[in-house]
């Protein structure tokens, strides 16, 4: 039967260390749950993972165009803000080489730039925004039938040389009635990761985050019933022994992380597992239901040691509270991570020196601390409160670790940008507003000198010559061990 979509994922870990190339494979979980809706609306999906791509070149163009060969009349392409870049540009590629295609970019990567994407780049058409189960096949049917675009919700899109918006699509609120990722569609046994999503959304207002404006900052979650019926499905059918809980709202409430204890402890799965924690979520009694049942890892957004930080970026707890819960977590589960944000433009000295204090407490305690470099997304308050064009300064040798692309080579402390990849960073470079997470705010005054105090008390320690060194790599470094990225993803 002729496939009437073909649906790509194109997110992948993917880095190179010198010669060296560390690649990891985790099940794709958004394009997975689109591919079973379409099917069960009857269309023919033709899934391809670029991830699987065998190549150790995959940002060539050409080898997107081989892995993407004789693809169905529609293309869907699922991207996150790291591979934006290169998803513009292999939109084109493929534009060109199937010109009666119709290409349909998802994901979370467009979120907040559709405007932008469709007016630039006159070879994008259709972008699909938000939950994908129900406009997926919408959209299918309206493409197949020659209807109007403008009665599905959900869609950005060109035509007559205007860009037009539909209305939001809903939330789907009951998450239960969504079926499980088309799994069938991949061998599970070459995947590394196996991630759950136990819910869709936060409805916390911090600032700095990317992922709550997404979901437009509503919360829904799955039955417990409902999240373990996917565990016990993994670990029958493919062997899965470890899991991760990939959403940010895991620990949603008291009552609802115990029932999931309870009912994962009824069914006797030889399982462990980790996941998000919040701190002002947590306690004692529920983080030892989750010791018990298999939890092996607890991870905390801290973000920083200074209450005034907390309170500008809304992360509804204080510094205070993060001690006494990270203290007890230690002693309770074999690992527990604490995340960090700094380089926050608002964030002065002062405030750093408490937040690196804090840092070196708790890695004192045993906690396994995970810097990131602030990334300035274009769906954060901190990007519409802060970054002006004229602000952002480009870095070539210092990226946030959540836009790390695969581009990159890191060798002996220093990050090279391959010749044969420059037209991705000159995108880059060129629209500041789309691709605001690559750039930075006050390189000099604020970016660096914190950089510089990291690597005194041991973290970002790759550096071997003078962080102002433009040659000289500051966030990644082929000395960090890989699991040290809090890009990474690792289970």
């Amino acid at each position: 039967m002729p496939a009437d979509i073909t649906l790509v994922n194109l997110n992948m870990l993917f880095m190179r260390y010198g010669e060296e190339i560390e690649r990891e494979l985790h099940v794709p979980l958004g394009p997975l749950y689109l591919a079973r809706a379409l099917e069960d609306a009857g269309f023919a999906v033709d899934f391809r993972d670029y991830q699987c791509v065998p190549s150790e070149e995959p940002f060539d163009l050409n080898v997107l165009l081989e892995f993407l060969r004789d693809p169905a009349p529609v293309i869907g392409l699922s991207c996150m803000a790291n591979l934006l870049p290169f998803t513009v540009l292999a939109v084109r590629a493929l534009r060109e080489a199937y010109p009666d295609r119709t290409i349909v970019l998802g994901g979370v990567g467009s979120k907040s730039v559709e405007e932008k994407l469709l007016a630039r780049f006159p070879w994008l058409n259709i972008i699909c925004r938000g939950e994908a189960e129900q406009t997926g096949p919408e959209l299918l049917a309206t493409l197949r039938h020659g209807g109007d675009l403008s009665r599905v919700p959900g869609l950005s899109y060109r035509a007559n040389g205007m860009v037009h918006h539909t209305p939001d699509r809903p939330r789907i609120t009951q998450l239960d009635t969504i079926p499980l990722p088309a799994f069938e569609k991949i061998d599970l046994a070459k995947y590394a990761g196996y991630g759950i999503m136990t819910s869709r959304g936060c409805p916390y207002p911090c600032t700095f985050c990317s992922v709550a404006p997404v979901w437009n900052h509503e919360s829904y979650s799955r039955s417990a019933a409902n999240i373990v019926d996917e565990m016990e499905y993994l670990h029958l059918h493919a062997g899965v022994g470890l899991f991760l809980f990939q959403d940010e709202f895991f620990v949603s409430g008291k009552p609802q992380v115990m029932t999931f204890c309870d009912e994962l402890a009824r069914r006797r799965l030889d399982i462990k597992w980790k996941a998000f924690g919040r701190i002002n979520l947590v306690d004692q009694e529920m983080m030892q239901a989750m010791a018990r049942t298999g939890c092996i890892e607890l991870r905390f957004g801290i973000e920083s040691g200074s209450d005034r930080v907390l309170a500008e970026i809304r992360k509804g707890f204080r510094a205070a509270e993060t001690v006494a819960v990270v203290s007890q977590a230690v002693e309770i589960f074999p690992r527990v991570d604490c995340f960090f944000v700094w380089g926050f433009p608002f964030e002065t000295l002062d405030d750093f020196h408490q937040t690196l204090f804090q840092m070196v407490a708790f890695r004192s305690l045993g906690a396994r601390i995970l810097p990131s470099l602030l990334s300035i997304l274009p769906q954060t308050e901190i990007f519409r409160r802060w970054a002006e064009p004229s602000k952002l300064e480009f870095c070539p040798y210092l990226f946030p670790e959540f836009v790390v692309t695969g581009h990159e080579i890191y060798r002996a402390g220093r990050v090279e940008l391959p010749e044969q990849h420059r037209v991705y960073f000159d995108l880059i470079r060129q629209h500041p507003d789309i691709f605001s997470g690559f750039f930075h705010l006050d390189l000099q005054g604020n970016v660096l000198p914190k950089l510089r105090l990291l690597q005194q008390f041991g973290f970002y320690r790759h550096f071997d010559s003078d962080p102002t060194d433009t040659e000289t790599c500051g966030a990644h470094s082929p000395h960090v061990a890989p699991p040290e990225l809090a890009t990474r993803t690792e289970i």
